[in-house]
């Protein structure tokens, strides 16, 4: 079968092509088609190359354009100040050429008059006298001077001419006209150079000694407080960049930016303070000024201390106003030395901040102590605080002892934030907020204890109460912990702030009239150890109360403790014929008392002094509740059922048995012997009576 160039390269099904020619055809054909790609793509990677070396030689041309644009621009302010002296000086002699020849002119017309005159002789000089070419030679020298601004070299020239020329200094003829003109003349090149000398000294970029140097020649001209000004405020402009240069740290820097800052003003203050000693001197206008200036300088930085605090309930912001404190009240003493006394200004701006702080640190306390807080924390405590407390801690519930460790966290967390000159001065303020909060911590604990308390508007703490006290372990714990906290723990976490406070006054020398006296301190210190006492009291004494309550009356409302056994001498209570014993209440109170102090020698093991303490005070409690309850001794008062001889004296044995229970426990009380003596004097007249009623005893 015969087939065309065409058929051969496309076969017809018709025909069977083997496989080896239809590979080296497409195969052929790929390659002429990768060949082509890879030819455009060199060319196009030519191209891509060319523009890049058109670009870069083209930036390159920019930028020498650029250096060549600023280089002119350079040299067109140069010509200009080139020009502008250049027509100064043409401006000067035209002037001076026209009035020379005016002059030669009235001199010429002067010597035609004279030729024609026989009897004038002598012909008058046509040119200036010596004077004038003084006077008009000067202020040619000193615009030169100030075209090119030699300041220095000006000023030495105008005092020169002022001291050594009579017009200037006001003792020549005053109908002058050429006097009038140069003192005139004089007076405004002396404006232009103090002008000069201000643009100088008001420059962001102006050095100390170009400052100094401006600010002296500014002197020489008299004008010494508008020196001392453009003296202020070029060190507040640079005050005031430094700041804006730290503010944007301030929020990292979080705890110590105060005392950048303040390091940065009272520095500032201070090198300010020595330079215009020693530019101006001891001037008291001059020192006036200065004060000014730093209690102007002091409150603004009050200012950015305040808005540039953390948020005023964090700890972090309490340690930042510590800082504060004691970073600028270091640098106020450092500054009496130089005669600037700004500690008290900077104690009254800064107290309110301070106790801001302190308030909302401790709310925020007040929230941990009584779980109101929604952060659940854990609250690493120190051993020296965490082992006492842990002491009280049951087996099955560890919530008794929590608040307490929450309280001894934080107050230590607040303490160890105080730097001592903080303590110093606000050491007071301080002691009493916590006085404060471990109030409402024991107003918590009185919550926690069984039966209501004693103040039902503790709207506070209603939802506070995370457990309940119920056994006797359990609420002698909660005593413990108190008792340990008021007695010790917090005396211990602010023993640094008394010795912190005796370290600041024997550090802080000079003028110590913003401390307080030792002895005020100490005073502090008592009345604060007595305010916990007297908080530690109320529990003892709401535990004391309601224990002995329970004790006597029973579930039913019925009282153990009633009168009417000593007047009928009836019932199990009384053993009438046999030897003298308490009445079963006070042999069951006795036993209550023996088993409370078996479990306390267990929970208050080692503290047998507040053992002691509380079963005194539950002994009192008892004689304390007899002699107020009028419903007991109203019984008494009924004539219709007289009080025997033999109810007496249980009444009497009872008493003196609640006597020795504290007696011989080891827990005597002097206001249980006063309530019981009083009472069996009383008693023993009534016996008395009893047994001599036909003589002594009136029917």
């Amino acid at each position: 079968m015969e087939s065309s160039d065409e058929e051969d390269d496309f076969p017809s099904f018709e025909s069977i092509t083997p496989q080896t020619k239809i590979d080296a055809l497409y195969q052929s054909n790929t390659e002429k088609g990768i060949r082509k790609i890879c030819c455009e793509l060199l060319d196009l990677k030519d191209a891509v190359e060319n523009l890049c070396g058109n670009m870069q030689t083209k930036y390159s041309a920019f930028l020498r354009i650029s250096e060549e644009v600023v280089e002119m621009e350079h040299e067109l302010i140069e010509l200009r100040k080139h020009i502008s002296a250049e027509g100064i000086l043409v401006q000067d002699l035209m002037s001076g050429v026209g009035r020379e020849l005016e002059e030669w002119n009235q001199a010429s017309g002067n010597i035609n008059d004279d030729q024609q005159d026989p009897q004038i002789c002598e012909l008058e000089d046509p040119l200036p006298n010596k004077t004038e070419d003084h006077n008009m030679i000067f202020l040619e020298n000193i615009d030169v001077l100030l075209a090119e601004h030699k300041v220095e070299e000006a000023i030495e020239a105008l005092d020169a001419e002022e001291r050594s020329s009579p017009d200037l200094k006001g003792l020549g003829d005053p109908s002058s006209t050429e006097a009038s003109s140069y003192r005139s003349a004089f007076l405004k090149r002396k404006a232009m150079l103090e002008d000069q000398l201000v643009e100088i000294s008001t420059q962001p970029s102006v050095g100390i000694l170009e400052l100094k140097k401006a600010l002296s020649g500014l002197i020489k001209l008299g004008k010494g407080p508008l020196a001392h000004q453009l003296l202020l405020t070029s060190y507040g402009s640079r005050l005031q960049r430094s700041i804006e240069a730290v503010l944007p740290s301030c929020s990292i820097y979080s705890e110590t930016y105060s005392a950048t800052l303040s390091k940065l003003v009272f520095s500032l203050i201070s090198l300010t303070t020595k330079e215009s000693d020693l530019i101006f001197g001891d001037n008291p206008v001059y020192t006036n000024r200065i004060v000014q200036w730093a209690e102007w300088e002091i409150e603004s930085f009050v200012r950015l201390v305040k808005g540039n605090a953390p948020s005023s309930e964090t700890i972090t912001a309490l340690r930042a106003a510590s800082i504060c404190i004691q970073a600028s009240l270091s640098h106020c003493a450092m500054l009496e030395s130089q005669g600037l006394k700004l500690s008290k200004l900077l104690l009254v701006l800064l107290r309110p901040y301070i106790e801001e702080v302190l308030e909302l640190n401790f709310r925020r306390a007040r929230r941990v102590v009584l779980g109101l807080d929604e952060n659940d924390e854990s609250f690493p405590l120190s051993p020296c605080f965490a082992s006492p407390l842990s002491a009280f801690a049951t087996s099955s519930d560890i919530t008794l002892i929590d608040s307490g460790m929450r309280l001894m966290f934080i107050v230590n967390d607040i303490v160890e934030q105080l730097t001592p000159l903080a303590i110093l001065h606000f050491g007071g303020n301080i002691l009493i907020r916590i006085s404060q909060l471990f109030d409402k911590y024991v107003d918590a604990l009185i919550k926690a204890l069984p039966g209501p308390s004693e103040d039902e508007n503790l709207t506070e703490l209603k939802e506070a109460i995370l457990f309940r006290a119920e056994t006797d372990s359990e609420q002698l714990a909660l005593l413990g912990t108190a008792y340990t906290i008021a007695d010790e723990l917090l005396p211990e976490a602010v023993k640094r702030h008394r010795s912190a406070q005796n370290e600041s006054k024997e550090a802080i020398s000079g003028p110590t009239e913003n401390i307080v006296p030792f002895a005020s301190t100490t005073t502090e210190y008592k009345d604060w150890r007595r305010h916990l006492q007297h908080s530690f009291d109320k529990l003892r004494d709401h535990f004391c109360r309601q224990y002995v309550l329970n004790f006597i009356y029973s579930r039913e409302g019925k009282t153990r403790l009633d009168a009417q056994i000593y007047l009928t001498g009836n019932g199990e209570d009384l053993f009438w014929d046999s030897d003298p014993l308490p009445s079963l209440p006070f042999q069951a109170l006795f036993m209550k008392l023996q088993q409370l102090a078996t479990v306390a020698g267990d929970v208050l093991l080692g503290r047998e002094r507040l053992q002691k303490i509380l079963l005194a005070r539950l002994t009192e409690t008892v004689v304390i509740w007899l002699s107020d309850e009028q419903e007991f001794w109203g019984v008494f008062e009924d004539d219709s059922a007289p009080l025997q001889p033999l109810g007496l004296q249980q009444l009497i044995l009872d008493m003196h048995f609640t006597v020795e229970i504290a007696r011989f426990a080891g827990y005597p009380s002097r206001h249980i012997h006063q309530i019981v003596s009083g009472h069996n004097c009383s008693w023993h007249q009534d016996l008395c009576c009893w047994r001599h009623r036909p003589t002594k005893c009136s029917p």
